[in-house]
């Protein structure tokens, strides 16, 4: 049959292509191990969502947002006003500075979109991107998929520190030099993640201020991708490299209400700092969604002015300290070196003593992807307990650095955490001293 008039002849072996920037996204970690963890009826400690109720006072603030009608309706691509003077009114003092709603606050689709929309607002084709190793593996595609070049400096364990026991998080750290042999003409930005997802550790004032100075120096725009500021844990403090007056005209705050008050399907989350910074991102931000759902950025501000009042953040860090002894407690009883978190809700766990037997079975879609990726598979099958493999947080070039480390979430229910701590005890028997 002859096409029509205007067609173009087609077979059905015809296939349109897609584009270079997607083509090379292999299969996400999440949802390879959601399946097996279903399929192996195993405790799911790998993604770090709750399996708890959010808090009472934000579910029915937003039972109350969703029945105003003129919540319903399209937001400022700004943000609703009530929100962003609830972020001025939590953020100002801990930034030391009255953040002006009407110019320094823009809310976002999530955290994620926020550094997505920045990133676009500031990266042309071929702009470098400095990020810390391990990453949280959305800065990867948020950066290639807006032009940018994505470039690797690892946290390296101190060589003086003990990794058979306990290793405290703040022992992970970024090496300056390395840091600085980084920077080229193309360096444009440098992506930080404190409290730090997954090794738990909380940047120094110090640390802070030597990166700091570094992209000073060579006029670097700072993201600091703060999401888990409201837990950390006794007697670490979150400082804000924003909150520094000689680095808040280069650094962009990024923060988050799911993980401030565990509503991770909200999809809520905001930018901070100064007006001249966060044009171009309110610009793309502008772009990409327009604006965030309405009824429940009243429901986050409500939040905020309840939190700020009834002692909110305190019994939850209390709550996510006992989480986390109660699993490292596991971890430990089960032989297994471990990275103490100071701040987020993950354990990085040390895997190096575990013998996975010999012949042992793994299918295609785990074999092809390295030590790493098997030993998740081995204890999600045979232990009963998913984790995450840490690799997926590194470069091919530097995923070796990773071989031997399993990220856990402690931010589940304790009847999952006790099953979980009983099924780790399982691991003793693979374990060669």
């Amino acid at each position: 049959m002859s096409p029509t008039p205007g067609q173009s002849p087609m077979t059905e072996k015809s296939v349109i292509q897609q584009s270079d920037r997607v083509a090379h996204f292999t299969q996400d970690v999440w949802s390879l191990f959601t399946r097996l963890t279903l399929e192996n009826n195993a405790v799911n400690l790998g993604q770090g969502f709750m399996n708890f109720p959010a808090p009472e006072f934000i579910k029915q603030a937003a039972a109350v947002t969703v029945n105003d009608d003129p919540c319903n309706q399209y937001s400022v691509p700004k943000g609703r006003l009530r929100l962003r003077q609830a972020l001025s009114a939590t953020y100002s003092p801990l930034f030391g500075r009255t953040l002006d709603p009407e110019n320094e606050v823009v809310v976002t689709a999530g955290a994620n979109e926020g550094i997505f929309a920045t990133l676009a607002g500031y990266l042309d084709q071929g702009s470098e991107v400095i990020i810390f190793e391990p990453y949280f593996d959305q800065y990867l595609p948020n950066i290639t998929m807006n032009g940018g070049v994505p470039v690797y400096c690892p946290l390296r364990i101190d060589s003086h520190v003990d990794r058979n026991g306990v290793v405290p998080s703040s022992a992970w750290r970024v090496d300056l030099d390395e840091l600085r042999s980084k920077i080229t003409p193309r360096t444009k930005i440098i992506l930080l993640n404190t409290p730090h997802n997954p090794v738990g550790k909380v940047f120094s004032e110090q640390e802070l201020r030597d990166i700091g100075r570094i992209a000073k120096e060579n006029n670097l725009l700072i993201i600091s991708d703060e999401v888990y500021d409201r837990l950390v844990f006794k007697p670490d403090v979150h400082t804000r490299i924003g909150a520094l007056n000689e680095f808040w005209d280069r650094t962009i705050t990024v923060g988050s209400a799911g993980k401030t008050f565990g509503i991770t399907g909200w999809r809520i989350g905001w930018l901070m700092g100064p007006q001249q910074l966060l044009a171009p991102a309110l610009a793309a931000h502008t772009r990409i969604v327009f604006c965030v759902n309405s009824p429940l950025q009243e429901a986050v501000a409500i939040g905020f002015e309840e939190a700020d009042k009834n002692g909110f953040y305190e019994r939850q860090v209390a709550e996510y300290e006992r989480r986390r002894e109660k699993l490292t407690r596991a971890i430990k009883q089960a032989g297994l070196p471990y990275t103490a978190p100071a701040g987020s809700y993950f354990v990085l766990v040390d895997t190096s003593k575990i013998r996975i037997p010999a012949g042992f079975k793994f299918p295609p879609e785990i074999a092809s992807r390295g030590a790493n990726f098997e030993m998740c598979y081995f204890l999600c099958k045979e232990i009963g307990v998913t984790a995450i493999p840490v690799s997926e947080f590194y470069s091919p070039e530097n995923a070796e650095l990773a071989r031997d480390f399993v990220r856990l979430a402690f931010c589940k229910t304790d009847d999952l955490l006790d099953e979980a701590a009983r099924r780790l005890q399982k691991v003793t028997k693979y374990i060669q001293q």
